[in-house]
Formats: structure tokens, C-alpha cells, sequence
């Protein structure tokens, strides 16, 4: 196994002098005993600045929800630090803390003592639904060496599982001896010698095991120097500056892996990270993607017996690594099961590709990822194909549904009649009050209502923080209900899915709102809001736009990775059921608007439609529909109809079947709807 290694020797060797045995091993945690309280009540506790752990002395269950408040400050070189913390300084970000890209001094917690449960931020308030059981320990977000005056005051009140909310869990379909065997035992170099052995299996899909392993705390690796470079350029020095430097390409199933990921604290990185590379399998399980895995361990460094060069040094028990890994999935709770099975001719004893004799007992570790109802993508392809072919509501030649959709699917499904039960409300994105011309997803407004009688409605919102909007969108839909006492559904376009978020969470809509569909929106932030904050104003220079509204600076902060974070932090469960669509799109099907933004964003995520990585188009909770292909604004703005020849020229790729997009969701929030009644009578 060899590593691109370089960029970051200096600051790397800086932090290793100073780097603990593990994340937890120089924190052992100050005991406190448990405070009495009546069952269910709030339960309060001191959390010392001198200590980097608190045990609280709790269990909690999964399935249970913590929610946290807390008063108080640190004392941290003279200045009062609240439970947000401060800013960190240089020094800061190359020491382990908890949460690596929190602040300093900050209030976090984290359930379990093992070095794979991943610690969260709390702050002066957050809501937490525990994923796996486990002792709860309050801290304060330093390193294990540091210390602070002070203290925090927290209020925990506990809140039982709704059984009602549960997910549903589908059959696992089981790898078998002869598929498992199927698999090469091990990865090799491009000149085709042998490497690591395939020492796991994930099954699940894509979007799932990308999503718990973001949950896992584990980045993916950089593909190349350049997007190394590009990365650090527009993050601050954090975990992932450390972490994700590139892997070499190893090769199974005769291609390079399809991804690599590290973990690891940012004061062992470049020494010691722990790292695996993925396949796709050719063949799946019940229809779900098999993922085929090489993990190891790099703990210093070697000289590579082929080259001379200087690579990484692996621990030689990989059996340590291949355990890790699947313990780290099953503290994010979205794991089903684990197995362990012995290929028939089992490799025990051998060496890397660069020369490093490794142990292994031989077997291989199996992990089935949860089978739930969350995966809505059969459906969606179905009735968008279907829809397409049948209905046509964008009218004019589309072809098939192949060039729209990433997973094509029937175009022969009966399509039920859409009802007039539900209202259809539109909230769009940031600068959407600049397009007046193009309003989001007017085509598929005006279809709803000529060809199905339906109340569909556009809520243009100003370019105000989310909470501003929040509340515009919440006395809309009072308003209307005064009149009108059917529910919503309600559609979020990029910003407009966090303004509906806090519309939700804050103003307390349930019992107007049936269901909420996110299409392309930035529900989890997006990197260009911290690294471009002067786009949008570039962007109404370059285009003259006239009729923008509202406070362009808060708005664009709102879409920071930090603030979607902290609001998802605190409100981690969607209140009303939820749906999303993710948008991708390829830098030859971008407009020239966004082809900046998209060359940087690729640099994070392959999957990416210009301004959002999919993961944070994806909203957790929600049902997950499938990828679009198209850019962010092709998705739901009609530039390619805009009069502005300016506008025409520069959002070229613009051309989507648009109406066809939003009848889909339309027919399958009604269909899910209706279903749910039924259940309920």
C-alpha cells in the first residue's frame, strides 16, 4: 500500500511530537454520580473547564432524544468563553480536538468511551437522537492536554422513542460463500502486484454508506495533489486539510477504487491515519450494491523495497484495521448486522505491494447496512420516466428519461389521478428574488394548475437569513389557512430548503404542512458559501440584476457548512414526512456560470451540481428520491427562457424538463400520503 505523501510533513511532524496514544486514551473522563431526578425529568449537571471529559454517570437508549441547554463560561487566557466557544487560533488546528472543526472551549458530548464514537457539538442548545446505547459524557472541545477556568451549567431533558417513528426494516439478503469467493483476495498496483487483502464487505447503497461514514467522522481521501491544493485553498486548517491526502490508485476488478477514506486525528496524520479503499462489486445483493474493501492501519513511515521512495508504514496486524472499521460503522446506527466468513483459500501471511509483511486470521468481515424504507429512488424513476412518456406536462421533445434521471426507470407505470387534496407551495433559492423573470419551477407550477386544478403557488423570499424567511413563510401559510384548510406540500429549492427547515422547526407548521420536498437544496450548507462569499455579488454585477431583495450578507452566512450544521445539530429529525432529490451534473452539462464553482466543488464530492456535494442535498431522515442530471439551476430555474439575452448566454445549460420533475414528486408525496391514511383508519 502506497500513500502520495508531502504536502503537509511539516505541520504533521509538528503535531506528531505532541499526539496522545488515542483520541481518548489522555482523557480519562472525571466521574461524577448520577443526579437524582424523577423519570423523565430534566436532569442538570456541572461540566469543569479543567477536564476534557465528564461522565454524566447516564445510559441512554437509542431511539431516545437528548436535549441539551447550557449556561456558563470557561476562563481561557483571560477571556470569557461561552458554550460556543471561541475562535481557534493557528495553533488550534493542528491539536486533537473532540470536534475537529469546532471552536475552542465549546460544549460537546458524545455517547460511549471507545475511540470510534464520534464526538458532537452541543453549544447553549442542541438535540441529539442517539443511534447506539451507550454512557453519556459531556466535555469541553480542547485538547486532551489543555484546560480552562470555569464551568457549565447543562440541563438535559431525555425524551423516550416514538415508536410510530420508527423505520421499517426490510428482509437482509445474505452474501454467500460463492459470491464472497467471487471477490479477488487481494488489491494489486497498476503492473499488477499484489497488495493489500480484501479484508471487508459493505452492502448498501451508495448514498447510505457515504452517509455513515460521514457519520463515522471518515473523509474522503483526495484523488489528486490538485485537488489537495484546492481544498486546503478554500478550507481553514482543520481535520480534513490532514486527512485527506491522496491515496495511490490499487486496483481490483481490474479498475482503481471507486473511494478512499481516512479517519483520523489531524495530530497523527501524516504518520498515522486509518485509511481503506472501496470497490464496487460486479454483482449485487437483493438489489442493493456490494462494496468490496481494503483497510489498513498506517502508523510511521517505511521505504517502499520497489522504488526507494519513502511511503507509510502499516501496523502488520490488519485484522485490527478490517474490526475498526466495522466497529466505527455500528456506532452510527445505520448498520443492520455484522458477519465474519472465510474465503475458501484464506491468506494469513504475506507482504504489500511495497514490501511490508502482514497477519491476518483470514477471515472477512461482512457489513450489512440498515434495509429501511428510506429508499425511495425505484419509485422515483419509475413514475419520472413514466411521467415523461405519458404525460409529457413540459411539452416538446425530451427523449428518454435517461438523459434526465441517474437510474432510468419503467415508462409503462399507471399513473394515478393527482388530486386537488393537497396544496403545492414552491419557496426557492438565494438570489431567487433576482430572477423575477425565471421564477423556480414556473412551468411545473402552471402545468399543476391547468392540467390538474390544483393550488400551486410560488413564495418568493428575500435574500434574508433563513430564520428571517422562516418566519415569511410560516405567516404565509397562517394566512392561507384561514381561508383555505387543506395542508401543503411544500417545495424547497437550494436555500428555500433551510428556510423551510427553520419554518418547521421554529414556527411549529406540522398541522398545516403534510410533507416537505427538498429538490437540490442545501439543507447540510455548501463549501462556496465559506469559500466565495463575494459570488453572489458578482454574479448581480455581471447579470444587472435589478430587483434583488433583502439582505444579501446574512443570507449567503445562513448557507454556511457551520450554520446548516448547528441547526441540524439541534433539530436532527425531520418534523413532517420528508423527501430528496439531489442534483449532479457533469462539467460538460454545466452552465458557464457555475463552471468555477463546479471545478472546486469537484475537488469535494464527484457528485455535485456546481454549489451543493450531494450528501449535503440530502437531508438526514429524509426519503431519499435519487439524482437529477443537471446543474443547480438548470434543476428549477427556466434561464434557457429568460428574454435576457446576457442570461441566456451564460446559464446555457439550462434546458431541463422541469414540470415533469415537480408532477413527480407531487405524485409521490400524494401516493405516500394516501397510504399513511389508510394505515391510520
Amino acid at each position: 500500500m502506497k500513500c502520495t505523501l508531502g504536502l503537509f510533513y511539516v505541520i504533521s511532524a509538528v503535531g506528531m511530537a505532541q499526539a496522545p496514544a488515542s483520541r481518548y486514551d489522555a482523557a480519562k473522563p472525571m466521574t461524577v454520580p448520577a443526579p437524582a431526578a424523577k423519570p423523565g425529568g430534566p436532569v442538570e449537571f456541572t461540566v469543569s473547564g479543567a477536564k476534557q471529559w465528564t461522565d454524566t454517570g447516564l445510559d441512554v437508549e437509542a431511539g431516545e432524544t437528548l436535549r441539551f441547554t447550557a449556561t456558563g463560561s470557561l476562563s481561557w487566557n483571560g477571556r470569557a468563553v461561552p458554550p460556543d466557544g471561541t475562535a481557534r487560533t493557528w495553533m488550534d488546528m493542528i491539536k486533537a480536538f473532540p470536534v475537529t472543526d469546532g471552536k475552542r472551549g465549546a460544549l460537546v458530548g458524545r455517547v460511549g468511551s471507545n475511540e470510534t464514537n464520534r464526538a458532537f457539538l452541543i453549544g447553549p442548545q442542541a438535540e441529539r437522537r442517539v443511534v447506539v446505547k451507550g454512557r453519556l459524557f459531556l466535555g469541553i472541545n480542547h485538547a486532551a492536554t489543555d484546560g480552562a477556568g470555569g464551568s457549565f451549567a447543562v440541563k438535559l431533558e431525555r425524551i423516550a422513542a416514538d415508536p410510530t417513528k420508527q423505520r421499517i426494516s426490510l428482509p437482509l439478503v445474505k452474501l454467500t460463500d460463492e459470491q464472497l469467493n467471487s471477490i479477488p483476495i487481494r488489491v494489486g498496483d497498476k503492473e499488477g502486484t499484489p497488495g493489500d487483502r480484501v479484508n471487508f464487505v459493505i452492502v448498501g447503497s451508495e448514498v447510505q454508506v457515504v452517509a455513515a461514514l460521514n457519520a463515522g467522522d471518515w473523509v474522503t481521501v483526495d484523488r489528486t495533489i490538485k485537488e489537495t491544493i484546492l481544498r486546503g485553498a478554500l478550507a481553514s486548517f482543520s481535520k480534513q486539510a490532514y486527512v485527506t491526502i491522496p491515496m495511490s490508485e490499487l486496483y481490483l476488478f481490474q479498475r482503481p477504487q471507486d473511494y478512499g477514506w481516512a479517519h483520523a486525528d489531524p495530530l497523527k496524520v501524516v504518520a498515522a491515519r486509518h485509511h481503506f479503499r472501496i470497490w464496487k462489486a460486479p454483482f449485487t445483493l437483493g438489489g442493493r450494491t456490494v462494496w468490496a474493501g481494503a483497510g489498513t492501519h498506517d502508523v510511521g513511515f517505511d521505504k517502499d523495497e520497489r522504488n526507494g521512495q519513502l511511503t507509510h508504514k502499516i501496523d502488520p496486524e490488519t485484522d485490527k484495521e478490517r474490526d475498526f472499521i466495522g466497529q466505527s460503522l455500528a456506532d452510527t446506527g445505520q448498520v443492520a448486522e455484522r458477519q465474519y466468513m472465510t474465503v475458501k483459500t484464506p491468506l494469513l501471511k504475506a507482504k504489500t505491494a511495497h514490501g511490508q509483511e502482514f497477519f491476518s486470521d483470514g477471515r472477512t468481515l461482512v457489513i450489512y447496512m440498515q434495509n429501511d424504507d428510506l429508499d425511495a429512488t425505484e419509485v422515483f424513476s419509475d413514475t419520472f420516466c413514466s411521467v415523461l412518456a405519458q404525460n409529457n406536462p413540459d411539452t416538446g421533445a425530451w427523449g428518454g428519461c435517461k438523459d434526465w434521471i441517474d437510474q432510468p426507470g419503467k415508462t409503462d407505470v399507471k399513473l394515478a389521478p393527482v388530486t386537488k387534496e393537497y396544496r403545492v407551495l414552491v419557496v426557492p433559492g438565494f438570489m431567487s428574488s433576482c430572477f423575477a423573470e425565471s421564477p423556480a419551477f414556473d412551468e411545473g407550477i402552471q402545468a399543476l394548475r391547468k392540467q390538474y386544478g390544483m393550488t400551486a403557488e410560488l413564495l418568493q423570499v428575500a435574500n434574508d437569513a433563513a430564520e428571517v424567511n422562516a418566519k415569511v413563510i410560516a405567516k404565509y401559510i397562517e394566512d392561507s389557512w384561514k381561508t383555505d384548510q387543506r395542508k401543503w406540500i411544500v417545495v424547497g429549492y437550494s436555500k428555500g430548503t433551510p428556510d423551510i427547515q427553520e419554518a418547521l422547526a421554529r414556527e411549529r407548521l406540522g398541522d398545516k404542512v403534510a410533507a416537505f420536498v427538498s429538490v437540490a437544496g442545501a439543507s447540510g450548507g455548501s463549501p462556496m458559501a465559506d469559500a466565495m462569499p463575494g459570488q453572489a455579488d458578482r454574479w448581480i454585477q455581471q447579470f444587472k440584476f435589478k430587483t434583488c431583495k433583502g439582505d444579501m450578507s446574512t443570507g449567503f452566512k445562513s448557507l454556511a457548512k457551520a450554520a446548516r450544521q448547528a441547526f441540524l445539530a439541534s433539530f436532527p429529525n425531520p418534523f413532517v414526512p420528508t423527501y430528496s432529490v439531489v442534483a449532479a451534473s457533469a462539467k460538460g452539462n454545466t452552465s458557464k456560470a457555475l463552471q468555477q464553482t463546479w471545478m472546486l466543488m469537484n475537488a469535494f464530492d464527484p457528485i455535485h451540481d456546481g454549489q451543493l456535494t450531494r450528501q449535503d442535498a440530502i437531508i438526514p431522515g429524509s426519503k431519499y428520491l435519487g439524482v437529477v442530471k443537471g446543474d443547480h439551476f438548470a434543476v428549477a430555474l427556466p434561464f434557457d427562457k429568460s428574454p435576457d439575452s446576457t442570461i441566456r448566454n451564460n446559464m446555457d445549460k439550462t434546458r431541463y424538463p422541469r414540470a415533469t420533475l415537480l408532477e413527480t414528486v407531487v405524485r409521490i408525496v400524494q401516493a405516500e400520503l394516501a397510504k399513511t391514511e389508510v394505515v391510520q383508519k
